[in-house]
């Protein structure tokens, strides 16, 4: 997606995110539209970092086809002292995921999915290494109020790996404290199985489990696209919670809810509970860098707990429509759709659908549904054309109107009796001074559905079209073609478009809108681009056949006004 807010290197502050960008586009077009003629006329401190793990590995092979399991583990740790007397690491491999474990506190070191790479064509990696480092590696425990004795996240548990080789159990005990992980894996499914369980002396001691230091993909350098999420049952609401949110400290949530998650902007990692009940989540801010070199910068970490038993369905995957409703429906609420999600949704199922069925391009899908759509608005469109072209023929009625009363001020009570005459002129020849801006109006919520969809759409992450390598993302080229023609395309429907006043200043003023929205498209997603330009198109053609097929019959034949003008008061 888009124009995301980047770190600036030169140490200027941040550049413009891709939403305050599109505020300040349309609030400058319509302020241009709608004022100028008025204008013309009168942190916390950080954790102690994690003990680096050992590099000893130890794999087992999935067979293709997997025997029985064992049984599960029971939820009373033994008492005895369990604990394994070297470094390992364990790597699990399903058809989607391979995932290393360390036995330093029993934790994960990778989860990489299969079938996603990175920018640089690399298997997409979720864990951050660099911020680990600081934060901690995932599935961490986190004891908020009763600590043990011993810290559980660099003890070294003991592993028994199922025969399958699709999960393991992580056991420790030193006769008082005692602790247990369970994971999981399903060979065809982003789903696992997690469980874990802490107790001292027999009695169970509350802890949270933990992801921090930032999630997914660390390519994507905009920490605004990584937040913790709920979904609250009871308010049927999508909720969620930024690092900037916990600057001053963890915030916490606890309720029904029917998922708690840690997103980016293409994938998640979401805790569904096993049995019900309750879930808590507690949002960390954690400042990391997500690669060598980069500024550390605040970053959101999660810790999850359910009150009655850590027993987790943990989803970890991307963010894909087919994939989370196979999954559990109610992921499908991870999605965040936005303010016009009623159209943002249909209009990813024709993209989704024209691509897949039709011209198996998203590119080429934005095209056609963008040709679709302006073809649907067209009656609008040439009905506002029409307005258009009766102001321009109006503009001598209204001059003479205005000379008139020239030299009166805005408070004079025959300032009234000059809107009168002009909106009488308006009413009598159907014309619509606010009609040029009604295209653009109407156009703006598909304008952002377009936006969302890029934004929370996986299957338009890494969408080549011609020259653009990724339509969720500016182009890589240099000097970025798509904005370049929407210009001029923008210029050609500027000039093709009727002019609704006389003033000179006025036209000039509207001519730089272009470049003004070519300066703020520059850096926004080539989708995005591509669906503004093709509009552009489409608008110049509907335009050259209104041009061709209005005739004098369609406009106003107002009779010549005398110019009379009114002095000031005396």
């Amino acid at each position: 997606m888009s124009g995301e807010q980047k770190p600036n290197q030169s140490g200027s502050g941040p550049e413009l995110s891709t939403e305050t960008r599109l505020l300040i586009a349309f609030a400058l077009m319509g302020l241009v539209l709608f004022a100028t003629p008025y204008l013309f006329k009168t942190i916390a401190p950080p954790p102690p970092p994690a003990k680096k793990p050992a590099v000893t590995q130890t794999s087992v092979p999935v067979p293709e086809k997997a025997p029985p399991s064992e049984p599960s583990v029971p939820s009373q740790v033994s008492s005895e002292h369990v604990a394994a007397e070297k470094e390992q690491t364990f790597v699990v491999e399903t058809n989607l995921y391979r995932v290393v474990f360390s036995n330093r506190g029993g934790v994960i070191l990778d989860w990489t999915l299969k079938k996603f790479t990175d920018d640089d064509g690399k298997p997409l990696e979720l864990v951050n290494k660099v911020s680990a480092a600081k934060a901690g590696y995932p599935f961490q425990f986190d004891f908020e109020q009763k600590k043990p004795g011993v810290d559980l996240n660099n003890v070294l548990f003991k592993a028994q790996p199922s025969p399958d080789g699709l999960g393991v159990t992580y056991q420790y005990s030193d006769g008082s404290i005692s602790a247990r992980k369970t994971f999981r894996f399903h060979k065809n499914e982003y789903l696992t199985d997690v469980s874990a369980d802490v107790r001292q002396n027999g009695f169970v001691l509350p802890f949270l489990i933990t992801w921090r230091g930032a999630f997914g993909d660390s390519s994507d350098t905009n920490p605004g696209n990584q937040r913790t999420i709920y979904f609250d049952i009871n308010e049927n609401k999508l909720k969620s919670h930024s690092a900037k949110d916990a600057r001053n400290g963890p915030v916490t949530d606890e309720g029904n809810f029917s998922f708690v998650a840690i997103e980016d902007k293409y994938f998640a990692i979401a805790f569904q509970p096993e049995t019900g009940g309750p879930l808590r989540l507690v949002t960390f801010s954690d400042t990391v860098a997500t690669a060598p070199g980069v500024k550390e910068q605040p970053r959101p970490g999660a810790g999850v707990a359910s009150p009655a038993h850590n027993d987790f369905a943990v989803f970890v995957g991307p963010k894909d429509i087919d994939v989370l409703r196979q999954v559990n429906s109610k992921l499908l609420n991870i999605i965040d759709w936005g303010w016009f999600w009623f159209l943002a949704k249909p209009l990813f199922y024709a993209l989704h659908y024209v691509s897949n069925q039709w011209v198996h391009n998203y590119g080429w899908a934005i095209i056609l549904v963008t040709v679709l759509i302006n073809s649907l608005l067209f009656p609008l469109r040439l009905s506002n054309l029409k307005s258009m072209k009766k102001m321009q023929v109006l503009q001598p009625q209204i001059a003479a109107i205005n000379d008139k009363y020239k030299g009166i001020g805005l408070r004079d009570p025959r300032k009234q009796q000059q809107n009168e005459e002009i909106m009488a002129l308006y009413k009598k020849h159907g014309a619509n001074p606010m009609g040029g801006c009604m295209p653009m109006l109407v156009q703006i919520p598909f304008f952002y559905a377009f936006y969302k969809v890029l934004a929370v759409s996986i299957a338009l992450r890494h969408a080549e079209w011609l020259w653009v390598t990724d339509l969720s993302q500016p182009e890589h080229l240099a000097i970025h073609v798509l904005p370049i023609i929407m210009i001029a395309t923008q210029f050609l429907m500027q000039k093709m478009t009727p002019s609704t006043t006389a003033d000179p200043n006025q036209q000039r003023m509207m001519l730089m809108m272009p470049l003004v929205m070519g300066f703020f498209f520059y850096n926004l997603a080539s989708g995005l681009v591509l669906y503004y330009m093709t509009s552009n198109l489409v608008g110049i053609g509907q335009q050259w056949f209104f041009n061709k097929t209005v005739t004098p019959a369609d406009l106003p034949q107002p009779a010549p006004v005398v110019k009379k003008q009114i002095g000031k008061r005396r």
